[in-house]
């Protein structure tokens, strides 16, 4: 099975352990409204997961990418816009930042340029060598189990952010296990959207949440 350090898309966030803030916790949706404002301000509705026809799609964690175009540029001239994967890369890091300030991993607020708690990496494509031209036709179609996983690990996580949100009201800290799991779902999530939404690569995503 794919190890996380060798597929192209990687993801850790920092567990914090320390005493978190209690008011911010309690009031976290509140909080987080401006920077879910922004998000949408930038492409799409905050979570997310449909995409119109000018090609502005939904990512796993929010924030309108380049999807369609994309597609269309690898399927005709073999080409990854150098600029469009940075687009992408920076933005799919914001939504992942807010996501995580959301489920209450962090009560540092995101900023919209500094790496913070998060450490999203994705690897830049040789299109011509890396990527098959007629895969981004069928990815959205051979991700379907990962989708459907991912929903139900979804269902999962909020009943785990539920528990960690009363952890915190008062212990004051996020329950490591509980952490874990999220940061996994993320991570799994985010393997899926660099296969099947960011084209980043054709390596098919691990069914793991390590």
């Amino acid at each position: 099975m794919t190890n996380d350090q060798t597929y192209p898309a990687r993801l850790t966030v920092d567990f914090p352990d320390r005493d978190l803030d209690r008011v911010s916790t309690l009031l976290r949706l509140i909080y987080a409204l401006p920077i879910v404002f922004v998000l949408a301000f930038l492409g799409g509705t905050f979570f997310g997961g449909a995409s119109d026809e000018s090609g502005a799609t939904i990512g796993t964690f929010g924030g309108g990418i380049i999807v369609v175009p994309t597609i269309l540029l690898i399927l005709f001239r073999q080409k990854y816009p150098r600029w469009w994967f940075e687009f992408n890369l920076q933005l799919t890091r914001l939504s992942t930042r807010v996501f995580a300030y959301i489920a209450l991993m962090t009560d540092r607020y995101p900023s919209t340029d500094e790496e913070q708690y998060v450490h999203l990496e994705l690897d830049y494509p040789n299109a011509k060598q890396d990527l098959n031209r007629w895969l981004p036709l069928v990815k959205w179609l051979l991700a379907i189990p990962h989708f459907i996983v991912l929903f139900l690990l979804g269902i999962g996580a909020l009943v785990a952010v539920i528990i960690a949100w009363f952890a915190i009201l008062f212990t004051g800290r996020y329950p490591r296990g509980i952490f874990d799991y999220v940061e996994g779902v993320m991570r799994w999530a985010l393997r899926v959207q660099a296969y099947a939404l960011l084209l980043v690569t054709d390596r098919y995503p691990p069914f793991t949440l390590a």
